[in-house]
């Protein structure tokens, strides 16, 4: 794994730092390149980017970014949003709310009926 000059990861929080071996693993089977990271928090981001709050990345994508995304969803799993954006690819841990199982036989969304 490489750092572009002028990253750094000191301050990844846990939920992103802990998979930086699957993205690893994964372009070892994808690209002819090896894994970049090319920001964290450093640059500027769009404003309540997870960047700031040390729960995002971008890595650099090489020529088969498509397929390099699909396959990092997979390994990441759903609580991670991977997007390709042309000359990267942005990972972010981003996990969904859970609906909470009906109470009394009555949905949440049948209430709303």
């Amino acid at each position: 794994m490489l750092l572009k000059a002028g990253v750094d990861i000191s301050r990844l929080r846990p939920e992103i730092r802990k998979k930086l071996s699957i993205l690893v693993d994964a372009f070892e089977g994808l690209e002819e390149v090896e894994l970049t990271i090319t920001s964290t928090f450093e640059g500027t981001h769009s404003a309540g980017s997870l960047h700031y709050a040390h729960l995002a990345i971008d890595i650099r994508s090489g020529d088969n970014g498509y397929v390099t995304v699909n396959t990092l969803k997979e390994g990441l799993g759903p609580d991670y949003d991977v997007v390709w954006e042309g000359d990267h690819i942005h990972i972010e841990y981003d996990p969904k709310p859970v609906l909470s199982p009906p109470k009394n036989g009555v949905s949440y969304l049948s209430r709303l009926e």
